[in-house]
């Protein structure tokens, strides 16, 4: 029984050791390499004492030398925090008081940032440790005493107090994610992916551990590509890769710059999307380009471990219908809720409830928020029985597939990413002279919309938001009001704002 994803680095090396396990622009890592490595990281940090479950941070980019330290940690007993080395220090730091790591594993590149979070005493280069022989005996003793429950790392979310909140996930819900994907797409050795999503985002996930479960090959992609997606598919087509785990966004753009119309990546033979709705309308034009793939459209949030659902598409669909999100994946079990907790009946709207496996241990150092989204399972009152409250809307459809309604409160998707709009407000209300503030998001456009009452000009909000948010939770538009409209209740009249601006 597999117990740790180290098994599966471990099984692939064993198998394939001198093949390519994982290539950026700098170079690359054989399966040997890649496990050497991982070792010398979790025994430089075991030798420091690392506490069991105490988390790491990795600030770097998306490399090669960052999936080294991810299981570099996970060997030493650690739990792997990836950050956005690009993320404002004011949002960093935030993160850093709810984790409070033990250690940060960087680069030369990122040091002097590191220097703004943490004391020079827990900063670590990655150069330094990779040089650390491996000692087999205190791995081994330390992984003896781990269980498939054990947490294997935090992902940070946005969080509607302005705080990110940090998903804990466990090794038991990465691995039923990775067997059911690979028995689904028929994974093997000869799999050659592209990653397309950064690291600290859990839609890397399937990146990073289909590859070392099935002994494939990892391409990193570096983010700045996908600015001009011609690049990228070239990088498809020159390397013959043959599977992507994407968020639609970046396959959106792809079609909209007509892009997979100009370079043949019909080398492509599954194609997985996640993180947010795939308009069937670009949908379409990917399947004319690559029509002999397999798609899969995912459903889930960091929450659930990357995906609860999935619909492998086996018709066609016109351009004004909506994708299914499908049946629920290996041991995970659907509840849909309605307004008074019951079950809803078949073509019912209500809330997506998850239970199973690939539920999150809860967020870190955040019992209060952990208590309300993680919650007892009102059909199942007998005995502990805990649901996942994902605030998504969804049906059951006449083929029995669990269609995506919409959100039922303020969080949206955007560029593949859950945002909590009440976190854009809150960083917008710090600036000089704002009074009130409403973020809508407006679906169509596919842009957040900061709608504010106050002296401060647009300038001074952007410049704000700007020092407080990551670069995808920047409003696209932000409209300045003499007063925000009140309901009955003598708040903020969001309703009323999302009709004309949403």
């Amino acid at each position: 029984m597999i117990k740790s994803v180290l098994d599966y680095l471990e099984y692939s090396a064993g198998l394939y050791p001198e093949k390519t396990a994982v290539t950026d622009v700098n170079g690359s890592f054989s399966y040997a390499d890649e496990l050497r490595l991982s070792k010398s990281i979790g025994t430089f940090l075991s030798d420091r004492k690392l506490p069991i479950n105490a988390p790491v941070v990795v600030l770097m980019d998306k490399c090669k030398e960052a999936l080294v330290s991810f299981w570099g940690i996970t060997y030493a007993g650690g739990i792997y925090v990836p950050l956005d080395c690009h993320a404002p220090v004011a949002r960093l730091k935030l993160i850093i008081e709810v984790c409070s790591p033990a250690y940060v594993i960087t680069d030369s590149a990122n040091r002097e940032k590191a220097l703004e979070l943490v004391s020079a005493e827990k900063i670590f280069l990655y150069d330094e440790m990779a040089k650390t022989s491996p000692d087999e005996k205190v791995l081994s003793d330390i992984q003896a005493g781990r269980i498939d429950t054990d947490p294997l790392y935090i992902i940070f979310t946005s969080g509607s107090t302005g705080v990110p909140k940090g998903v804990v996930i466990p090794h038991r819900a990465v691995i039923d994610f990775t067997e059911e994907a690979s028995e689904v797409m028929e994974f093997s050795e000869n799999e050659s992916f592209a990653n397309q999503a950064p690291f600290y985002f859990d839609a890397s996930v399937p990146d990073l551990y289909c590859t070392i479960r099935n002994g494939a090959t990892l391409h990193i992609i570096p983010a700045a590509w996908f600015v001009f997606p011609i690049k990228v598919l070239e990088y498809i087509k020159e390397h013959k890769i043959n599977a992507i785990f994407w968020v639609p966004s970046a396959l959106i753009v792809a079609a909209n710059l007509k892009a997979v119309r100009s370079v043949d990546v019909t080398c492509l033979k599954k194609i997985m999307f996640c993180g947010e709705v795939m308009p069937v309308k670009q949908y379409n034009m990917w399947k004319a380009a690559v029509p002999d793939a397999k798609y899969v459209n995912y459903y889930g949030p960091s929450e659930t471990t990357y995906a609860s659902t999935y619909y492998v598409i086996d018709r066609e669909f016109s351009n004004d219908e909506f994708l299914p999100i499908g049946r629920a994946a290996i041991n995970t079990g659907i509840v849909i809720l309605n307004d008074d907790d019951g079950e809803c009946k078949k073509g019912e709207t209500g809330e997506l409830c998850i239970r199973g496996s690939s539920l999150a241990l809860g967020y870190y150092n955040n019992p209060e928020k952990t208590r309300e989204q993680f919650v007892q399972n009102p059909l199942s009152p007998y005995y502990s029985d805990i649901i996942y409250r994902t605030g998504d809307l969804v049906k059951i459809n006449e083929r029995d597939e669990i269609e995506y309604v919409s959100r039922k409160d303020f969080q949206i998707k955007h560029m593949g990413y859950r945002i909590e709009l009440g976190e854009i407000e809150n960083a917008a209300i710090s600036a000089t002279g704002v009074r009130r503030t409403c973020c809508v998001y407006n679906d169509k456009r596919k842009q957040i919309v900061l709608i504010y009452e106050g002296s401060a000009t647009e300038d001074d909000i952007k410049k704000t938001i700007e020092e407080k948010v990551p670069d995808y939770m920047v409003p696209g538009k932000i409209v300045k009001l003499d007063a925000l409209p009140m309901n009955a209740n003598d708040k903020i009249d969001r309703v009323l704002l999302k009709e004309r601006y949403g």
